[in-house]
């Protein structure tokens, strides 16, 4: 049995859970998975059991000189771990990159509501087409120039948005990677290579193979493909 364990909910649907657990990851732990079916009948009583803000992921370390800490938000759970851990580099070295890499984290921790609304993430099925509400493309817009200006930046040596390593930045935007698989909105090639890095790391196949056996839930399902 693991320090640590993660509850989170489903993984075909659960972006917030996706990147709590690449925290985990990023950080180099071992830690225990629990999940509970977001579609069970049981889901916001088991949710409010272990969040103080109904929500997923939770992180839960029990420490034997701190007890039991209990760490809700992705964004805490990134900064908790990567003071516990600083030798993971989960956020860039450079001061001048990891105040970018924060900025842009918290950007997409704090907002692109329509895009969520519109094109929410699932890995069972594709929409391509649907969802381009004004909003949602106005989203999307924004997430293509701060992808851009920041590979422009700090981007060269590799694939991700602060170069060859993956970081917390990247695992906040992992879940929009495959909202763009999923709905297929148009987007211009280096955003495409973006996508495609996100998609292929062996995080997110573990991530997404897993994805692949749950069941499907009716309402993230109520749209079909054209």
């Amino acid at each position: 049995m693991s320090d640590f364990t993660l509850y989170i909910g489903n993984k075909a649907y659960s972006s917030w859970s996706l990147r709590g657990w690449l925290m985990c990851k990023l950080a180099g732990i071992r830690f225990d998975e629990v999940t509970h079916d977001m579609g069970a009948p049981d889901w916001f009583e088991w949710v409010k059991s272990i969040s103080p803000t109904a929500r997923v992921p939770v992180l839960r370390h029990s420490d034997a000189k701190m007890g039991d800490v209990m760490v809700w938000e992705s964004i805490a759970i990134a900064e908790y771990l990567a003071e516990l851990y600083p030798q993971a580099d989960m956020w860039p070295k450079d001061v001048v990159a990891r105040a970018h890499a924060r900025a842009v984290s918290h950007e997409m921790h704090a907002g692109f509501a329509d895009l969520r609304n519109e094109m929410w993430m699932t890995l069972l099925g594709k929409r391509p087409g649907r969802g381009r509400t004004a909003g949602a493309l106005a989203d999307i817009a924004r997430i293509v120039t701060l992808w851009r200006e920041t590979r422009t930046k700090f981007g060269a040596g590799g694939p991700y948005l602060f170069g060859a390593r993956f970081t917390i930045a990247d695992a906040m935007y992992a879940p929009v990677a495959i909202r763009f698989r999923a709905w297929e909105p148009e987007l211009p090639a280096d955003a495409e290579a973006y996508v495609a890095a996100l998609w292929d790391h062996p995080w997110m196949v573990e991530w997404r193979t897993a994805a692949l056996l749950e069941k499907p839930i009716a309402r993230y399902e109520a749209l079909s493909p054209l």
